[in-house]
């Protein structure tokens, strides 16, 4: 792929994976819409994104909001024409006291940014990717949406839901010029998880795992996984019977 002048609309941006996604993709010339809630780390970012060889425009708003996002990607259609590519990377981890015990109002609020925030840029960019015959929509998901997993409710949940809306919109999709790619990493080492105590599983520093994110969108993957060596454990439990999945993942406590 040529990133030069690339259109990219990407949500979560101010840290973490969006922040080195933003910097990995301005160095290669794309012009990136910066999509969080914080506009002073977007301000910083920008920056750092036009230093890169990139260009950048910021939008401080909250990805619940679906008039919100529907302005920024209409902003950015009215300056540069249209938009390239969308990556849906905004979320949270619950790992919060009332989120861990199943608070409706708490899961409610991460599935509405995780799954709902996804939900509102896919809105905002879907149609006039289809009229114009090109284009690709990107979810970034997690290796927890395959099964339950301790301690992991609510974000589990979202991230299944993401797999499952993102899949459908494929086939919805297919033959419209405009490509879905799912990406499913395991755990990095980022502001959502540095607070944990517990040890996680080939955890990935945030800049090693950053070009799996761009080679996935890249080569316009339908799915891509990561690590290989935790995917390929979490893609086994699937097969597992409860009982055995119980026994197994009863024990994890890489979520505390």
């Amino acid at each position: 792929m040529n990133w030069k002048n690339k259109i990219v609309f990407l949500t979560g941006a101010s840290s973490g994976i969006g922040e080195g996604l933003a910097l990995a993709m301005a160095g290669r010339g794309a012009i990136i819409g910066l999509i969080a809630r914080r506009r002073e780390l977007l301000e910083d970012l920008a920056e750092r994104c036009r230093a890169a060889g990139g260009e950048a425009r910021v939008f401080a708003l909250d990805v619940t909001d679906e008039k919100a996002v529907v302005e920024a990607a209409d902003a950015m259609r009215a300056e540069f024409g249209r938009i390239d590519i969308l990556i849906g990377n905004a979320g949270v981890g619950g790992v919060d006291d009332e989120t861990q015990a199943y608070t409706p109002r708490a899961v409610k609020k991460l599935i509405d940014i995780n799954l709902m925030g996804a939900v509102n840029a896919v809105y905002a960019v879907v149609k006039p990717m289809v009229e114009r015959g090109s284009g690709q929509i990107v979810a970034v998901s997690s290796l927890a949406s395959f099964r339950g997993i301790p301690k992991s409710a609510a974000y589990s949940a979202s991230k299944a839901g993401m797999n499952a809306f993102f899949e459908s919109l494929r086939l919805d999709l297919l033959e419209t010029g405009v490509d879905v790619t799912i990406i499913q990493p395991g755990f990095i080492r980022t502001p959502l998880t540095s607070a944990r105590a517990a040890k996680m599983p080939f955890i990935m520093e945030r800049d090693d795992s950053i070009p799996h994110f761009m080679k996935a969108i890249e080569k316009r993957k339908r799915f891509a996984a990561f690590p290989w060596q935790l995917a390929t454990i979490v893609r086994a439990g699937r097969f597992m019977p409860g009982w055995l999945y119980d026994r197994i993942a009863g024990r994890a406590r890489f979520r505390e």
